[in-house]
């Protein structure tokens, strides 16, 4: 569980209605306490200024149980849904198969770019499979499965002076929930910077 004390959110921005679903036969049975659904707040919390109603949600790998419970968050009007776990090559590893299930278009950047950073870190990388599809009017994003993986390849990496040697995903997810109806998204860019073209700002910060 976090220790982190986040800030607080700012009132006039959207209220953002997440998804968040881990995805994992150990947690959801019990056998050890999972970490993905705080880590995806923590994270969250801290990147965005906006309000956040989050709809959490601890599965088996089960492929069917993947599938409806991203039909039900969607359905329930959550803009991202995000989830951690279960995109490995193991046997039980079906989250992409599951997300892909329920798409109406992939987008496959997000995968590439995750993948190239995790490279980063280590070779084994290039077994992930995290996937992105949209779906309705929200976009749904694989993450890896270790809170260290999923502030990465969300924030992205930068150098010993805080400066962004490579972007992380998230930096263009607000512009990607703008293009499909979705509130608008306003992000805390010391943190991580969202990135939009200057003819969609509408910030109603200032």
């Amino acid at each position: 569980m976090t220790e982190t004390a986040l800030p607080t959110p700012d009132a006039r921005c959207d209220t953002l209605k997440v998804g968040i679903v881990s995805i994992s036969d150990r947690a959801s049975s019990g056998t050890y306490e999972d970490k993905g659904l705080p880590a995806l707040r923590d994270w969250l919390g801290q990147a965005l200024f906006n309000p956040i109603d989050y709809h959490a949600r601890l599965i088996p790998d089960e492929q069917a149980t993947i599938s409806q419970t991203l039909i039900e968050l969607v359905d329930a009007g959550c803009a991202l849904v995000l989830t951690t776990g279960g995109t490995g090559p193991a046997l039980r590893d079906v989250t992409p198969e599951a997300t892909l299930a329920v798409a109406d278009k992939e987008m496959p950047g997000f995968g590439e770019q995750m993948r190239q950073i995790s490279l980063r870190f280590v070779p084994t990388a290039i077994l992930s499979r995290q996937v992105a599809v949209i779906r309705g009017q929200s976009l749904i994003i694989n993450l890896p499965g270790q809170p260290k993986s999923i502030q990465e390849t969300l924030g992205g990496l930068k150098d010993a002076e805080g400066k962004q040697l490579v972007d992380g995903i998230f930096a263009a997810v607000p512009y990607c929930i703008d293009l499909i109806g979705g509130p608008y998204m306003e992000t805390r860019d010391a943190f991580c910077k969202g990135w939009r073209p200057k003819t969609a700002i509408k910030s109603r910060r200032v």
